[in-house]
């Protein structure tokens, strides 16, 4: 069953193991060449990225990166995790710290098109289990259009990730319009995920600046698209957003009075705020089943994929398990038809 086709790309077969295919949209691949580039001229850690860390949290992520860097930058162990964990394909995107905004656009570009490149690499050893995501160097939008056309074109990644901001850029700035309308031509997925909060002074101890600070980032970044026009002027953006979208899922009823009420919130956004959201997939990387529940409620199975965040702490430890609840025509969709079909997979016939 084919379905999804953009543009001329042809779509990847894949096989559902078991009752259901299951993709998960939410996983992470470091490629350590990339980082080998950053570091020659940019020496030690990314500019205020510990600048809301405490200690303790210093501490475990320490211990966290020196646990699971092999997974995260091989596949060594990868496909194993996956048969045990239920997983049919991986859409591995960049790990979130090799974003590299902060660098000059050079050096940025180099090293998005090394992150690519081993995407790519990655994908080939395995086309039946993986599908890529690739990087931008967003601090240089031409650069970052042209990198975006290669991933598409001579990659044939089918998705980009990308922050939640550009240092400090938000989503409706107006250097911001080609990219988007770009990822709009090519009909490419667009999966936006944190690296933390921009402004985390308050955050810095219990890890807040990932377990409130990722959603928060998540929750200014969509409603910055939809108060600042983007979804309005590029209807035919395909975005998914990690970790259930942060908080306007659970909350946009205040965003719609907002709009009703005053004309700052209404100026650039033709139509209530929670009209928006259903134009928008979210990964279901929430950890609880009422949350989990109230998302199929709200937002639509239609519109939900499975994510892990693996292969880091804060991933779910039994995705397939974590949806058993809900029926199966919104188990399906969920677990992969939906990410498929975001994706151009064909779901290959079993073989007897």
């Amino acid at each position: 069953m084919t379905l999804f086709t953009c543009g001329e790309r042809k779509p990847i077969p894949v096989q559902a193991r078991g009752k259901h295919l299951v993709v998960d949209i939410h996983c992470h691949l470091g490629i350590p060449a990339a980082d080998a580039i950053v570091q020659a001229k940019y020496p030690g850690p990314p500019p205020g990225i510990n600048d809301f860390t405490s200690a303790k949290t210093a501490e475990v992520n320490r211990a966290q990166f020196a646990s699971i860097g092999r997974t995260l930058n091989t596949l060594d162990t990868r496909l194993a995790d996956m048969d045990r964990l239920g997983i049919d394909v991986q859409a591995i995107s960049p790990s979130p710290g090799q974003y590299f905004y902060f660098t000059d656009a050079e050096t940025g570009r180099d090293a998005a098109r090394a992150v690519n490149d081993g995407m790519a690499q990655a994908v080939a050893q395995h086309p039946d289990r993986f599908v890529g995501m690739g990087s931008v160097p967003l601090q240089n939008v031409e650069m970052a259009v042209a990198e975006m056309r290669r991933c598409v074109k001579d990659l044939d990644l089918r998705g980009i990730e990308i922050s939640t901001n550009v240092n400090g850029m938000d989503f409706h700035a107006e250097a911001l319009r080609p990219f988007w309308a770009a990822a709009e031509e090519l009909g490419v997925l667009i999966f936006v995920h944190p690296l933390g909060f921009t402004h985390a002074q308050r955050m810095s101890e219990y890890y807040f600046n990932n377990l409130i600070g990722n959603p928060l980032e998540s929750t200014l970044a969509i409603g910055h698209m939809i108060f600042g026009g983007v979804l309005d002027r590029y209807p035919g953006l395909r975005i998914c957003v990690a970790h259930g979208g942060g908080y306007i899922p659970g909350y946009w009823g205040r965003m719609d009075h907002g709009w009703r009420a005053r004309g700052d919130c209404s100026e650039h956004c033709q139509h209530p705020p929670s009209s928006y959201l259903r134009k928008l997939w979210l990964d279901t990387l929430v950890f609880d089943h009422d949350e989990l529940d109230s998302l199929v409620r709200t937002h639509g199975a239609d519109r939900l994929c499975l994510g892990t965040d693996y292969p880091f702490d804060m991933s779910e430890p039994d995705p397939v398990g974590f949806h058993a609840r809900l029926d199966a025509a919104d188990q399906a969709r969920i677990l992969g038809l939906n990410a498929a079909a975001l994706l151009g997979l064909e779901v290959a016939p079993v073989q007897i």
